[in-house]
């Protein structure tokens, strides 16, 4: 572009050198649209075959540990490059392990690792570094900006590339004995984990009433039919269930904000629950009535225990927000039909609202197995058949 504004410039020095029969003056002008014609083809092509690689270690870690990080910068192409800065930003929380390294940007959390380089046709340079993953989430590095020019200085090229990396910092894992639950039945039911129920929404037949059943269980057509009082039979189920139920909110009105502090200790609760459930064999799932990170809506991962359940259900947690999409109990009434039958519902709140109890109650009346680890500050109120643990949550200041 700036080529193409200055060539009826030398044009015109070119005629009026021949017009005055200076050669020198046409020489000069010749020679100086040649280098600048050359630097700008260069600039354009700077960056062509230039490809920019990341690899990390480890894409997922727990806070605390330190993982080695390499970079490679290659120059797929004839033209060597004789400068190129590489701008690439990164969350501090997953930043290199010296701070130093990162130049400040406009974004606080976030900081520019800059390396320069100076590559020759198809080489390929390397930078290694340790990172350090400092805090629970789930965050995005990149794309990167790339930056090169002529071999003069005069021009320069910019351009952003991916891929988007996603690296993910799990919650932080409690001591399970700091939790206060009872070692030899901590979740609740366990002395019954192998016993089967029977799925009141999964009617498989009919058979005789017995006095024992339940008026519920009445199946009127086969009664009509019969003349005798007919009972329905339900799908057995297995026991070795345990759903975790998320409430992210801090306040009694999810609108109010949130204590970050708090909101953070409930999730590392739950992250040590689900660790300590797959552990012992049962089918863990988890459901929130909060969003996941680049996500609008609550999340529900089913119960399983295959070898990818544990880590599906960690990054789950990693990527909460502090974002509340309605009331705890409005969305626990919800999910609940979702969730098998004969399932123990391990409910983590820091917030104990009456509505919050009434769904209690009607969970329990359908032959729900509740057990509620409440961390507000007063405690809960007691209903019958439902397992209750308080340990009010104490935020830890420093002098």
């Amino acid at each position: 572009m700036e080529l193409k504004r200055l060539l009826p410039v030398f044009v015109m020095v070119v005629i009026l050198g021949i017009i005055m029969r200076i050669s020198l003056l046409v020489t000069f002008a010749i020679m100086l649209f040649i280098v600048l014609s050359l630097a700008t083809w260069w600039m354009f092509h700077s960056l062509d075959g230039v490809t920019y690689r990341r690899h990390p270690f480890y894409r997922r870690a727990f806070p605390g540990e330190k993982f080695p990080l390499r970079i490679e910068i290659e120059n797929r192409k004839l033209l060597p490059i004789t400068w190129l800065r590489v701008q690439d930003p990164w969350p501090k929380a997953i930043g290199p392990e010296q701070d130093d390294l990162l130049a400040p940007t406009h974004i606080p959390d976030q900081g520019l690792l800059t390396n320069v380089f100076s590559l020759r046709w198809y080489e390929r340079a390397k930078r290694s570094y340790s990172l350090k993953f400092r805090k629970r989430g789930m965050y995005s590095v990149g794309p990167v900006r790339l930056e090169s020019g002529d071999l003069f200085g005069l021009f320069d090229r910019s351009e952003e590339k991916d891929p988007v990396e996603l690296l993910t910092v799990f919650p932080e894992l409690l001591k399970f004995r700091d939790l206060l639950l009872p070692a030899e039945d901590p979740f609740g039911d366990r002395h019954s984990r192998r016993r089967l129920y029977e799925d009141l929404n999964q009617p498989i037949g009919v058979r005789d009433y017995q006095p024992e059943d339940s008026f519920r269980q009445v199946h009127w057509p086969a009664t009509a039919h019969t003349g005798q009082l007919q009972a329905k039979v339900y799908q057995p189920v297995s026991a070795n269930i345990m759903v975790v139920c998320l409430n992210v909110a801090t306040f009694a009105r999810h609108w109010e904000g949130t204590n970050p502090e708090l909101l953070e200790h409930v999730i590392k609760i739950a992250a040590t629950l689900v660790t300590k459930g797959i552990e012992d064999g049962y089918r863990v799932g988890l459901i929130a009535n909060g969003c996941l990170a680049h996500a609008d809506q609550p999340f529900r991962i089913p119960p399983g225990r295959s070898p990818k359940q544990l880590a599906s259900l960690l990054e789950a947690l990693a990527g909460v927000t502090p974002v509340v999409t309605g009331p705890f109990e409005t969305f626990l009434i919800k999910q609940v039909p979702r969730i098998p039958y004969g399932a123990t519902l391990l409910i983590i709140t820091s917030v104990t609202k009456p509505e919050l109890f009434e769904a209690l109650i009607q969970l329990k009346v359908h032959g729900r197995h509740i057990t509620l680890l409440s961390f507000a500050n007063d405690p809960p109120q007691q209903i019958p058949g439902v397992r209750m643990f308080h340990t009010p949550f104490k935020s830890v200041t420093i002098d």
